[in-house]
């Protein structure tokens, strides 16, 4: 029997920066958190300790807040593809590397009716994402964003359902629909308006949970799904997972109450979970996108 060294990669996870851009008195800020994975040639560093190959992770961490210092952070996309390819081009031993990135959002605060120059809060817990993986002579690149918080108080049935002995649920013409929503979406060609594309596919996934009158939120999905991909042709494909955040009606008569859907029991857990992927049907390979 010979044991030999499988699959492995390594990196620097969770480099939190925040960069300040000044003009003048106006400030911007860019709050992101950046993980890199390196893969290639080391063998040696697992099998005999030889690290003449490892680019060591404090570097690593150390070029992410360079990077951020000699040139506005810009589009999270573009900083991933300039990370990304520094390490692919400027060391031999590293044949892919991927850049995962979350940004933070923070809105500027009003103050006196105007917006303070320099004063912000936290614009929720959503957060926007991009994965970048580059080789020698090629870049995939994936969007996406997470802790989409969606609710709509109708609009939403669930109904035709196989029932057994175990089902207790009650079939419904009417109910709240709320979900948290991760979406991620794979861009055939790399070049893209990555804010725009943005903007506009986070646009159609809300619109289309709000406009379609759902049956199922599996059917949600879908749509939701179907209404990026014509938004933003770039889009190869769409990998959505829902959580069903329940909404219970809450049982009033014991108290000679009538309930006429108004009252509600938010249920964090157990939860439904709903996954699954929207693609063009002449979408090119993802290669080494996912």
């Amino acid at each position: 029997m010979t044991i030999v060294l499988g699959d492995n990669q390594y990196g620097k996870a969770e480099t939190h920066v925040v960069r300040v851009t000044r003009v003048g008195e106006t400030h911007d800020i860019k709050d992101i958190n950046v993980s890199i994975a390196l893969a290639g040639d080391f063998d040696a560093s697992h099998v005999a300790g030889d690290n003449s190959n490892v680019v060591p992770t404090d570097t690593q961490k150390n070029t992410v807040f360079a990077f951020a210092k000699e040139a506005p952070i810009g589009e999270i996309e573009d900083f991933a593809l300039r990370l990304a390819r520094h390490f692919v081009d400027d060391f031999v031993a590293v044949r892919r590397a991927r850049v995962v990135i979350e940004e933070y959002p923070w809105a500027r605060i009003n103050a006196g009716g105007d917006p303070h120059p320099h004063a912000f809060m936290r614009a929720g817990a959503e957060r926007r994402l991009v994965t970048v993986t580059c080789t020698g002579d090629d870049a995939w690149v994936v969007s996406g964003l997470s802790d989409l918080v969606l609710l709509k108080s109708t609009g939403s049935e669930f109904w035709g359902y196989p029932r057994d002995r175990y089902t207790t649920l009650e079939e419904t013409r009417d109910r709240v629909l709320a979900t948290a929503v991760v979406a991620r979406w794979r861009y055939a060609p790399p070049k893209v308006d990555w804010g725009a594309a943005f903007a506009q596919t986070r646009s159609a996934l809300i619109e289309a949970f709000a406009l379609k009158h759902s049956l199922a939120l599996q059917q949600t999905l879908y749509a939701m799904g179907e209404a990026a991909l014509k938004a933003r042709p770039e889009i190869a494909e769409i990998r959505l997972s829902l959580t069903n955040k329940h909404h219970f009606v809450v049982d009033l008569s014991p108290f000679g109450l009538e309930n006429d859907s108004e009252v509600f029991y938010a249920s964090d857990r157990p939860y439904g979970l709903i996954e699954g992927t929207v693609m063009r049907d002449d979408a090119p390979e993802p290669g080494r996108a996912w």
